[in-house]
């Protein structure tokens, strides 16, 4: 699943503490037993080990989907604790933020596994959302994007069903399998206005040497950019981290566009001169892109 992690309660960067793996079959059994308390709909592998992309020793991303006023936090904590041999700390739902909603980080030996609220009403609803087109986003700390709706989509869409006794998941998971054509032309129709906006506001900073205000918006635009080369090719993205590599991938994607995003914030300094020639590039990165909506 993605890190949405909020205020007092950052999550880490995706390695366990020992870098433990889970014997076979441990992880069906931790999903079976999560699937028994009260509330849980089903549960998910998300993240790096279920798009294959982990390394030894990185964390298990588990999705737990509950039905809101039912989940049992009480039967999650004693789980938790007869897994880890000690009492852990779980949350409530939205004791974490109203992005990542909570969870709880057991460490099992050497082994991280991180547990990650989802509402499935909320994601039912964000789906029905996003086939018209529409989305919202929120800030959450760890996340300088913020948290755009869909990404709660792309989460199912992309992870790993571990346990789904009545089916009820797996229903859901097959209205987000295909990226939305509505949403596709929403984000795509936000970058045309607002990465050019943002980067005409840089423009300003950048007369007064403000390398700050420059950084942010182009990292406002570039971002506005990547979501857009997704959608056009299809794809979900729900995370900031390796947005830029992964949108460089994509066959619509202009020529080199991970090197040339990844150039504009390797800038020094506050010359306004120089800082106007990485917004020259932005320019003429964000045409690119751009012209490659219209030509679709």
């Amino acid at each position: 699943m993605t890190d949405h992690s909020s205020g007092a309660a950052a999550e880490p960067d995706g390695t366990g503490p020992g870098g433990g793996e889970l014997g076979v079959g441990e992880l069906d059994r931790i999903a079976a037993e999560l699937a028994r308390v009260g509330g849980i709909v089903g549960v998910c592998l998300g993240g790096s080990r279920a798009s294959g992309t982990h390394v030894p020793g990185s964390d298990y991303d588990l999705g737990l989907y509950y039905r809101p006023g039912e989940l049992d936090t009480g039967a999650l904590r004693a789980l938790a604790a007869d897994l880890c041999g000690r009492p852990v700390e779980v949350s409530e739902p939205g004791g974490w933020g109203p992005w990542v909603d909570g969870g709880a980080w057991l460490d099992i030996g050497p082994v991280r596994i991180d547990w990650l609220y989802r509402d499935v009403r909320r994601v039912r609803r964000y789906a029905a959302e996003a086939r018209h087109g529409r989305y919202e986003s929120g800030q959450q700390p760890g996340h300088p994007y913020g948290v755009p709706s869909y990404a709660y989509l792309g989460e199912l869409a992309l992870a790993r069903v571990l346990a789904d006794p009545t089916g009820e998941l797996a229903a859901l998971r097959a209205e987000v399998a295909c990226f939305p054509a509505e949403l596709t032309r929403a984000l795509e129709s936000d970058a045309a206005w607002e990465a050019p906006f943002a980067l005409a506001n840089a423009r300003k900073g950048a007369k007064r040497g403000d390398a700050g205000y420059v950084a942010g918006c182009l990292f406002r635009a570039v971002g506005l950019l990547v979501h857009a080369l997704h959608a056009r090719a299809g794809r979900w993205v729900v995370n900031e981290k390796g947005a830029i590599a992964s949108a460089g991938r994509l066959p619509c994607a202009p020529p080199e566009f991970e090197r040339r995003a990844q150039e504009l914030f390797r800038f020094a300094g506050t010359d306004p001169v120089s800082l106007a020639a990485v917004l020259d590039a932005a320019d003429a990165l964000t045409a690119e892109v751009l012209a490659g909506a219209v030509r679709g």
